[in-house]
């Protein structure tokens, strides 16, 4: 059997658990190499450079995740577009779909440098930046936004690699990445004493690794589907398949976007410079926590894919609940850990500080929700992978415009600084809940489709 026919069948015939365990592990390495890229960030920049300007770059943070969202955008589309295309056998699809993902890379880096440019520091003030952070805020965000190609086509690449299921080879190309990013951020912010600008670049360089990677893999003929990296098309049909399928995952990067415009503004109002710092090492730990879940969203879209192409809509539920209940099991012991010993994990990137009680709950009760946020996760994945990314498009926007933005004006100005955490936890719980409902009525949708094609036969 060779390599193309050894990975279809494995995802469509092999026990469920074996296949999440034998894909989710390099994608969880994978995951948590890419991670590690912010994490690190912070680590140089709260210990060799100051308070000051560890607020700057946690004001810049959710920016740049606008360019990780259109990079999720084309990758998560086309990766589920060719997931199905190598369920159905769609030989045509296949061999466009990297030259769609970029012409699609080249305009949207285009448009977002010239914009991302002329208005940083407008939205750095937009964000809630004020004072001495946003002169930091601004150079870490412009010197990222000349990397915008590398951080959207790498990614996109990467998202394509793990959609064929052959997730070793995207961790690699994420380890080498992450890799070059810490040995220059060493040099450029220890060595040289850039300050932001050596994270910004250092992190531009990971990225740049990143994307050149991915172009000499599909190079090598490795991929299991013809592919040729150099190629530019502009097919309407593949064009419109991604946008539907990845549009959710951008929806998401954007409103966590808006979503630090409301933390960060209220931050601003209620708190302090140590309040907005602080938020942003708890934030990016929260997120870091997540990437594990991140990498078996990566497993799981081929999986549910390719089963999905194939008609096999009984392996698809199954798919989906083999993965929540490993992503649940996953992340329980890191956050006991993480509960138990909040204030050895915040000064890994807040060094010599002293955290009171008030602080400490704050970061637990932003971290209480962990547990159960892979059933929004796996939901995310889920139903692009199946062609149908409107109900978590809905639950993406309603997240920040109806629950979010009312929440941190109220909950602030009642409770405090208090109030932005207790309103982050309330908000995740409301959206577990969503997310658990919407696929249980789709379980119910397949499984009817399923009886139909039995009772035909």
């Amino acid at each position: 059997m060779n390599n193309k026919d050894y990975q279809r069948n494995l995802i469509l015939n092999e026990n469920l658990w074996k296949v999440m365990w034998k894909m989710s592990l390099p994608a969880i390495i994978a995951m948590i190499l890419y991670g590690m890229n912010t994490v690190f960030d912070a680590i140089f920049v709260g210990r060799f450079v100051g308070e000051t300007a560890l607020a700057g770059v946690s004001l810049a943070y959710p920016l740049s995740q606008i360019v990780l969202g259109i990079g999720s955008l084309f990758g998560v589309g086309a990766g589920s577009a060719l997931s199905i295309a190598i369920g159905a056998k769609d030989k045509k699809t296949q061999e466009r779909i990297l030259g769609n993902v970029n012409y699609l890379s080249i305009i949207s880096t285009v448009v977002y440098m010239i914009i991302g440019w002329f208005f940083a520091e407008s939205f750095i003030k937009m964000m809630g930046g004020k004072g001495e952070a946003i002169l930091p805020a601004v150079e870490y965000f412009r010197i990222t936004i000349i990397g915008t190609i590398f951080w959207i086509h790498g990614l996109a690449l990467n998202m394509v690699v793990r959609a064929e299921g052959k997730m070793k080879s995207a961790a690699v190309m994420m380890g080498s990445g992450l890799l070059i990013n810490i040995i220059a951020n060493y040099f450029l912010i220890v060595v040289f004493g850039f300050g932001v600008k050596g994270a910004a670049w250092g992190t531009n360089l990971g990225m740049f690794i990143y994307s050149l990677m991915g172009i000499l893999y599909f190079s090598g003929k490795k991929a299991t589907f013809e592919a040729n990296p150099l190629k530019i098309y502009r097919d309407k049909k593949i064009i419109n398949s991604i946008f539907s399928m990845g549009i959710p995952s951008f929806i998401m990067s954007v409103m966590s976007v808006l979503q630090g415009v409301v933390v960060f503004n209220a931050l601003s109002k209620y708190g302090t410079l140590f309040d907005i710092a602080f938020y942003g090492v708890a934030f990016r730990i929260y997120t870091f926590l997540l990437t594990p879940i991140f990498g078996l969203m990566r497993a799981l879209q081929p999986v549910t894919g390719i089963n999905f192409g194939a008609g096999n809509n009984l392996r698809v539920i199954k798919s989906y609940k083999v993965f929540t209940v490993a992503g649940i099991c996953f992340m329980i012991p890191f956050w006991i850990i993480l509960m138990l010993i909040p204030s050895s994990v915040l000064n890994i990137m807040m060094p010599g500080q002293i955290f009171d009680p008030y602080n400490i709950m704050n970061f637990r009760i932003l971290m209480l929700v962990i547990p159960i946020l892979p059933i929004i996760f796996i939901c995310m994945t889920f139903f692009p992978s199946i062609n149908k990314g409107k109900p978590v498009a809905i639950i993406g926007i309603a997240r920040q415009i109806v629950f979010y933005i009312p929440v941190m004006y109220f909950f602030p100005k009642f409770m405090g600084i208090r109030g932005i955490y207790f309103g982050s936890f309330l908000i995740d719980v409301i959206i577990v809940i969503w997310a658990l409902l919407i696929s249980l009525k789709e379980f119910k949708v397949l499984k009817n489709k399923n009886l139909k094609i039995q009772n035909e036969y």
